[in-house]
């Protein structure tokens, strides 16, 4: 009886041992996005509008002062040849449209730095690019005055701050 014993008990002892020395092959997770790569992403995003936001700004703007240095010659050629307090219908429609897009371009910059302000992810950069709204409406009171030109001037001020917004956000 011991002999049958003994042989029973080694073998149920081993039959654990034999079970632990299979090996183990583990699985390989991949890895799940977390909410700070996804805000990231949201960031970046959002950086990446912006700076388009801002682009179209500097495109657009340069192109109106492109085209506005000779206007401004033309109409202050105009008014000197007109006699005093003699205007034409036509140089009226002319500076009514310069003024109107002096105006437009201010109300694009305040939606630019409100854009700026609430947007998450950008709040950093509207420090840089408040003051762009007011240096516009600067212009545009010059434009009200008849100071096209010196308008001019001050948008380029307002281009120059557009710029360095651009640069920070890179």
């Amino acid at each position: 009886m011991k002999r049958i014993i003994v042989p029973i008990c080694i073998l149920l002892l081993s039959t654990p041992a034999l079970a632990q020395t299979r090996s183990r092959t583990t699985t390989r997770r991949t890895p799940t996005r977390t909410s700070r790569s996804s805000a990231d992403e949201t960031t970046t995003q959002a950086r990446t509008n912006g700076a388009t936001k801002v682009a179209d700004q500097i495109k657009n703007l340069t192109t109106f002062l492109y085209l506005v240095g000779g206007i401004a010659k033309e109409l202050d050629a105009q008014i000197a040849a007109a006699k005093p307090g003699e205007t034409s219908p036509t140089m009226e429609r002319n500076k009514a449209k310069l003024r109107s897009s002096f105006a437009d371009f201010r109300v694009g910059l305040d939606q630019l730095e409100i854009y700026f302000r609430s947007t998450p992810g950008l709040e950093g950069y509207y420090l840089k690019l408040a003051g762009s709204a007011s240096g516009a409406a600067s212009a545009e009171d010059l434009a009200a005055a008849g100071r096209f030109d010196q308008a001019g001037r001050t948008l380029l001020g307002v281009v120059n701050r557009l710029t360095d917004v651009l640069l920070q956000m890179r």
